[in-house]
This record gives C-alpha cells, structure tokens and sequence, in this order.
C-alpha cells in the first residue's frame, strides 16, 4: 500500500481514539454533575435558578445531549461546589488516589498516607 493509505488510517484511527476518550471523558462530566446535584438534593429546576443556565439546557448536559460549553460548566460547578481544575496526566493516578482516599473509596482496605516520610513504605 502506498504510504498515504497508510498515513490516513493512521490519522483516522487517532481521530476514533480521540472521539471515544473524548466521549467517555463527557459522559463522566454529566454523570458527576448530575450525581452530584442529586446528593445536594436539588433539582434541575433550583441548579438553573442559581446558576442562570436554563433548565433545558441542564437537562441536556445531564443526558449527554449537548457539549457543554465552559461557561456553563463553570456556573453549575460553582453551585455544586466543585472545584474544576487542570492536572498534568502524569499526575492523574496520584490525585485519583488522594480523592479515593478521602472519599472513603479503599475496597475494604485502610487507606494509604497521601505521603511517606524517608525509610518508610
């Protein structure tokens, strides 16, 4: 096969792999929102009066049926009191196991030290 054969499904490939992390990445968003929103005992109704995103449009986010814009992500955070935040990726399974351990998240186990001094495991 000539190389731009090649060099195309190379790029379409990449381009499949970005889509579905990028819709994994979505659909966890809205779930945590809306799982959170839930667990403050809100509803979709009481969000969009104190964030001034409409209703719908909560809906929506919370079904996966929009992309969500940043501003609007901002705004129901703010209400939920999430914090969003941007880590490097080498950094990922650090906070994940920092945030489980607070959460509880230890499968029956007791939780490590988010530390440990020299000498120690």
């Amino acid at each position: 096969m000539p190389y731009t054969i090649y060099n195309n499904i190379y790029y379409l490939l990449i381009d499949v792999v970005l889509h579905i992390k990028m819709n994994y990445s979505t659909q966890y968003i809205s779930q945590h929102l809306k799982e959170t929103r839930e667990s403050m005992g809100l509803s979709q109704r009481e969000l969009s009066s104190r964030s001034g995103v409409p209703q719908s449009h909560i809906s929506k986010i919370e079904g996966g049926n929009v992309d969500l814009r940043l501003s609007s992500l901002v705004a129901i955070a703010c209400v939920l009191e999430l914090e969003l935040t941007l880590i490097p990726r080498k950094y990922l399974s650090a906070i994940n196991s920092i945030v489980g351990s607070a959460n509880g998240d230890t499968d029956g186990k007791p939780p490590l030290p988010a530390y440990s001094l020299d000498g120690e495991e």
